[in-house]
């Protein structure tokens, strides 16, 4: 019965880091092929039955503040010149008509993110270009405060958004891009619920509650996403899903029922497991290919067909549709 679910559901991971690994490996990492190693690939994609993938163009440390810009666009080209190499079974998505097409295709469908507004190097000129290249989604911080707002691992001040950040959050909303609050600081969280006209995601995201790391949201932050008919990807970094010690797949469906309790419904939380952005994964988890073990996970669990549908994808494919069309 869970083969059967997890192939008829549409499933969608709202976060992964595989393109830094493609431009850093100079050739040698390419996503058709399937690798010893790392996490994410076309073969592990198709084995975990992941219908959409979100790939985040990751701005490191090292590139902030002014290079940032030069460093998206090496990402970017990186992912397209995959996308250009696997058209068979790649489809950028633009919208949610290419999720369909995608599916109809048997593609696995690419929706590009980037990780860190640091990439807009504090022009929206920048944030519109990118969207002409494919971008469809902005996690607007990392750790460190930018332009646009504070992260989680530098915000002493306790600032949400700057002005330039109300701009930036306007302006995705007129182009149809996802908001992306992951590593957001509290404040700066809850300046983008109220200025936000659609709904957003924290696409790599856990429950405080359950995993006291500064980069899990806690039960108020998770009914104001719920509130604003967002989801929370969670994430499988270990240290995200267990305070001390080795994390397995229990723990990741520990989060999965902590939010689903909290919140009464299945409705706002989804898969962003961040695979190739972690050094370990939870045992039982170690790669895009072993998702259906989640949904086995759940299913014993006691979820019901409906649910299991909600969390791996339809949730996400709500937001999809609302903000791109």
């Amino acid at each position: 019965m869970t083969a059967s679910i997890h192939s008829r559901a549409l499933v969608i991971d709202s976060h992964c880091d595989t393109i830094l690994k493609v431009l850093s490996s100079r050739g040698a990492y390419r996503l058709g092929d399937l690798h010893a190693t790392e996490h994410v690939d076309i073969p592990r994609l198709r084995q975990g039955g992941i219908d959409v993938q979100f790939f985040a163009a990751y701005i490191g440390p090292e590139y902030k503040p002014d290079r940032a810009v030069k460093r998206t666009l090496q990402l970017l080209d990186s992912l397209h010149q995959e996308l250009d190499a696997n058209q068979d079974t790649l489809k950028l998505i633009l919208s949610t008509e290419d999720i369909t097409s995608a599916q109809s295709n048997d593609q696995v469908g690419v929706l590009i993110s980037i990780e860190g507004g640091e990439a807009l190097e504090g022009d929206l000129a920048c944030l519109r270009m990118y969207h002409r290249m494919g971008v469809r989604a902005v996690g607007l911080t990392w750790n460190e405060r930018n332009q646009i707002a504070e992260g989680v691992g530098e915000c002493r001040s306790g600032g949400g958004l700057t002005d330039f950040g109300v701009s930036v959050v306007a302006e995705m909303n007129r182009l149809g891009m996802i908001v992306d609050v992951s590593h957001m600081s509290v404040p700066g969280y809850f300046d983008v619920l109220a200025v936000s006209q659609h709904p957003i995601i924290a696409s790599h995201s856990n429950a405080y509650a359950v995993c006291s790391h500064v980069r899990n949201l806690t039960d108020r932050q998770i009914r104001a996403l719920a509130e604003n008919g967002g989801v929370m990807g969670i994430n499988f970094a270990p240290q995200f899903l267990v305070d001390h010690g080795r994390a397995d797949l229990d723990d990741v469906v520990r989060h999965i029922d902590y939010i689903v309790d909290l919140l009464g419904n299945s409705q706002h939380v989804g898969l962003g497991g961040d695979l190739d952005g972690i050094g370990k994964t939870p045992a039982g988890l170690e790669d895009a290919s072993k998702y259906p073990a989640l949904t086995d996970a759940l299913l014993l669990r006691g979820y019901g067909e409906q649910d299991l549908i909600n969390i791996l994808g339809q949730n996400h494919l709500r937001v999809i549709r609302t903000v791109l069309g």
